[in-house]
């Protein structure tokens, strides 16, 4: 199995400033950068977009919040998963995010609209954990999407006292998933984008730095990444992480340094 867990919004300065324990040993049982770059505009839908089907904005269009078809449509991560006969679940909590792959293509969707409070990801956390702990042999890809810190961003400030008690609250969440997740599962951690004062978007390296771990069997132990790291790295590193081929058309890279020699 392999998981993505996405934290909207962290800044991977973020993950020093306060006590999260579930990440730093993630850090340290893996391989990371704290110097991954996101795409422009920085804006959560264009990153996704980009993190699934490893090409920027420019080539697949979406550049706003809002979903447009691609002119020049381009299977992404679920859709070659899909392909190769393995099965996708996603768990998140902001609807648009059902774009990222085509009708048909999920085998388990769970979404749900969050309360606008400090237990904003708790639901999508639970469902989470008992996926794994009751499902986890029906699934060989889980996408788990916590959306809380980015709306703690906008609400209170990037690195304000309650956007790091947020990204506190979730790395407990998270630690509940390590806590079910199947011993010879690979698990990538990261984030979409940034922000600064109440919102992200533009080129600062406050919006377009973020961090990316990588933790499993076949990953190195902690291992800083030396070579650059894009959004559009994920989809192929996940890809080699399955056993499928990234898609020809993608035009990320598969960030070989983080896997073990056979």
């Amino acid at each position: 199995m392999v998981i993505l867990v996405m934290i909207d919004g962290a800044r991977p300065d973020a993950l020093d400033a306060v006590p999260c324990p579930h990440l730093a040993a993630l850090r340290a049982a893996g391989s990371a950068t704290m110097h991954a770059q996101s795409v422009m505009p920085s804006v959560t839908l264009p990153c996704h977009m980009s993190i699934f089907h490893s090409v920027p904005p420019a080539r697949h269009g979406i550049t706003t919040n809002m979903f447009v078809p691609m002119a020049r449509p381009l299977p992404g991560l679920i859709e070659q998963v899909r392909a190769a006969g393995k099965r996708t679940a996603c768990i998140h909590n902001w609807e648009p995010l059902r774009d990222v792959s085509r009708p048909e293509q999920v085998r388990y969707s769970y979404y749900r609209e969050p309360p606008l409070d400090h237990t904003y990801d708790d639901a999508v956390g639970a469902e989470a954990v008992r996926l794994l702990r009751e499902e986890s042999a029906a699934f060989d890809f889980v996408f788990l999407y916590f959306g809380s810190v980015d709306a703690a961003g906008h609400a209170f400030g990037w690195m304000s006292s309650e956007y790091l008690g947020q990204l506190q609250r979730v790395d407990g969440l998270l630690g509940g998933v390590l806590d079910v997740m199947p011993a010879d599962a690979t698990i990538v951690v990261q984030a979409d984008h940034g922000g600064h004062d109440r919102t992200h978007g533009t080129d600062m390296s406050e919006d377009m730095t973020v961090p990316w771990i990588a933790a499993g069997p076949a990953i190195r132990r902690n291992h800083r990444i030396t070579a650059p790291v894009s959004l559009l790295d994920t989809a192929p590193t996940l890809a080699r992480a399955l056993g499928i081929a990234p898609h020809a058309a993608w035009e990320g890279r598969i960030i070989e340094e983080i896997f073990i020699a056979p």
